[in-house]
């Protein structure tokens, strides 16, 4: 018989590919129970759809007081209202392991332990604790919840993952324990780059839009870079974006069309990422470090672009710079602005 795995995330599995490779490893060897926004069907897996919590303005305001108060666990409930939802579900279920993605997911990882015996791991997507320190308003109202969350619970879990070495320095370094490093590196894809054409280089950009992103960026680096470039970004936006955020990225489309050369396109789904990205002949990215976790990424993205057979162009950023000064694969830029990295794109031939 089967052992029974419960695998927790707060996202849509259609644009996660980090835990959909999680999942279909998982069912392989288990039976699955995987909560989530939403994800396509998969054998040995059983989902469970939650909605994204809305929160209403008397909500906010309620978690507003609570958060400033460091009412940690009340604050919680009303940030993440799963627990009644999940228990009519798995009320009857018992699990030998769960995995919980990100800080987020764990304090509902330790509700649903019903036995001793059952396995905890942690998958810390990216250090919580600064996640998005560069904000004033998080700093106050957040970081003080991800911190008690992180002094509370990671001690206790049986083992611990992210995706850098800088992440896991600084894990190990507040909380004393070293994560595992599983990087988001791509499945294999047996395919080809397609063929360049004389005097054009196709670059291409895919991943969330959001302002600290800073995505303007690389819109502003096609103003410095000659006419045989072409600059497509795929762009995926949440349905319960932010009115900033969707003010932020009607003004990128409203820059984009200034230039003929950029493109910006509508997300596929992860799955579909590396065959879709095969077409052109380089991945851009150019990540200015205003945070912690930004300053320390090693993005689904760029293992996205080996695998659909492209050229690399990104900053500075030390952990895909190395990777791309390693293996000989790309440009990295001096500095984290669009003329630095527009330079190192001019320097190249098709």
């Amino acid at each position: 018989m089967k052992k029974n795995v419960l695998v927790l995330v707060f996202s849509n599995l259609k644009h996660d590919a980090r835990v959909s490779r999680q999942v279909s490893f998982l069912a392989k060897h288990f039976q699955v129970s995987l909560v989530c926004f939403d994800t396509d069907e998969m054998e040995n897996v059983t989902p469970i759809r939650i909605k994204q919590t809305n929160l209403s303005v008397v909500r906010k305001a309620l978690l507003s007081a609570f958060l400033l108060l460091r009412f940690h666990a009340i604050a919680y409930r009303l940030l993440h209202d799963y627990k009644q939802t999940l228990e009519k579900t798995l009320s009857e279920k018992s699990f030998d392991l769960i995995v919980a993605n990100d800080i987020d997911t764990l304090p509902l990882a330790f509700h649903f332990k019903r036995t001793a015996t059952t396995k905890i791991i942690f998958d810390a997507h990216e250090y919580a604790p600064r996640h998005f320190e560069d904000k004033l308003a998080w700093r106050i109202f957040f970081q003080p919840l991800y911190l008690h969350l992180c002094t509370k619970l990671i001690p206790k879990v049986d083992a611990m993952l992210t995706v850098g070495k800088g992440l896991a320095d600084e894990y190990e370094k507040h909380f004393n324990v070293r994560p595992i490093i599983i990087t988001n590196a791509a499945r294999f894809h047996a395919i080809e780059p397609s063929p360049i054409q004389e005097g054009r280089i196709r670059l291409i950009h895919h991943g969330i839009a959001n302002p600290s992103r800073r995505l303007e960026l690389m819109i502003e680096m096609m103003t410095y870079l000659d006419q045989r470039f072409t600059l497509d970004l795929m762009l995926m936006t949440s349905n319960y974006a932010s009115a900033q955020t969707r003010t932020y990225i009607e003004n990128l489309k409203t820059n984009a069309e200034k230039d003929p050369r950029i493109k910006i396109l509508p997300s596929v789904p992860s799955k579909e990422v590396v065959k879709t990205i095969n077409q052109y002949d380089m991945g851009v990215f150019l990540l200015p470090p205003i945070n912690f976790n930004y300053a320390n990424t090693l993005p689904n993205k760029l293992f996205d672009f080996i695998q659909g057979r492209l050229a690399i162009a990104v900053g500075p950023t030390p952990e895909m710079a190395s990777i791309v000064n390693q293996y000989k694969n790309g440009v990295v830029s001096t500095e984290f602005t669009a003329k630095s990295l527009a330079d190192k794109l001019n320097s190249i031939s098709h």
